[in-house]
């Protein structure tokens, strides 16, 4: 259970690293009560403002990295009218869910469909997982509002790391050791597992929502489509990648700590860290949504069996761990993409 940890967004911290510490001054007027009301509603030179505009500038920059040598390469998806950009992302939305179902699910259940108890464990499941990624969007808009965004990128990005780690371990582990008929316990530390993520995603809120918005859209596209083909495909088939996926998260996890450790000067290792962490990681965790729902379903079967629980919270937080690392990558793949425009 603990290598669910090492599925969080690691390429936030890298934003930080690069802003200066606030002067006492900045922080000081950052906490009283009339400037801290009109910190995001009013432009003025106020060196809160100031502060404010390199944060948003130096967290915009860290999804600009490396992407010089994609310069000049068209977008089909930016030329032509607003239908026609409709239509060709539904053709790839639509091509995506037919290719992976012909090359990942050839082999389909022998039982003659999905049996009402998987079914019902399954849904209760994807409803847990779009609860929490509900909360931890509303929390994270309500903490960027109140300024925590700004505290959070001045802030040194290894206590950032360290505080969030334990705050996720903490609720986490809490979460999957409480009894599902405790409901009161189990689902207060299952929300304080997604105020801990909001708490170390809301700097994302510094993007336009725009850009937000379609990097959602995606990720549920891309998710919806390998959760259908791990729902429809033979019964524990995509099991066996359990270890794979592993060794290929932590692969990912070290290259997303590679900008805090390694100089700048280092250019083409760092290159070449940005894209395992991003495109190696949206196939990993690709993966681990296609292992996490066979896995749901393997899990239904023992509890109606009676040789486990049925726990649908725990269940969700596999997946949420994993529509966060994707979503997070595909808001990097799409601002690389805005830019080249």
């Amino acid at each position: 259970m603990a290598t669910f940890v090492l599925r969080r967004p690691f390429a936030i911290t890298s934003a930080l690293k690069q802003l200066p510490k606030a002067t006492s001054p900045v922080t000081r007027t950052f906490h009283s009560s009339p400037i801290k009301q009109q910190l995001f509603t009013q432009r003025s030179n106020t060196p809160i403002t100031t502060a404010l505009s390199k944060s948003r500038s130096t967290f915009q920059n860290a999804f600009r990295r490396y992407d010089s040598s994609y310069q000049g390469i068209p977008n089909p998806a930016a030329a032509g009218t607003l239908g026609q950009r409709l239509l060709y992302g539904g053709a790839i939305i639509g091509g995506t869910i037919v290719a992976a179902n012909l090359l990942f699910n050839r082999e389909t259940r022998e039982d003659g469909g999905m049996p009402p108890f998987e079914r019902s464990y399954l849904n209760d499941t994807f409803l847990h997982t779009g609860l929490g990624v509900g909360i931890i969007g509303v929390a994270a808009s309500a903490l960027h509002r109140s300024g925590w965004s700004l505290r959070l990128m001045t802030a040194n990005p290894w206590v950032v790391i360290g505080c969030s780690l334990a705050a996720s371990l903490g609720t986490m582990y809490g979460t999957f050791n409480t009894h599902p008929d405790n409901y009161l316990q189990k689902y207060a530390l299952w929300t304080g597992f997604n105020v801990a993520q909001a708490a170390v995603l809301a700097p994302l809120l510094f993007m336009q929502p725009a850009l937000l918005a379609r990097a959602g859209l995606y990720t549920v596209a891309m998710m919806g489509s390998i959760a259908f083909v791990g729902a429809t495909a033979k019964q524990e088939k995509y099991l066996y990648l359990g270890g794979p996926l592993l060794a290929g998260v932590a692969l990912v996890a070290v290259s997303g700590f590679a900008p805090l450790v390694l100089p700048a000067t280092a250019a083409r290792t760092l290159m070449w860290s940005e894209r395992i962490w991003l495109y190696g990681g949206l196939a990993v965790f690709g993966g681990f949504t296609l292992y996490d729902t066979q896995k749901v379903l393997h899990h239904a079967r023992m509890a109606e069996r009676g040789l486990a629980r049925k726990d649908v919270v725990n269940e969700s937080i596999s997946l949420e761990l994993d529509f966060l690392n994707i979503f997070i990558r595909m808001v990097q793949i799409l601002g690389m993409q805005q830019r080249r425009k």
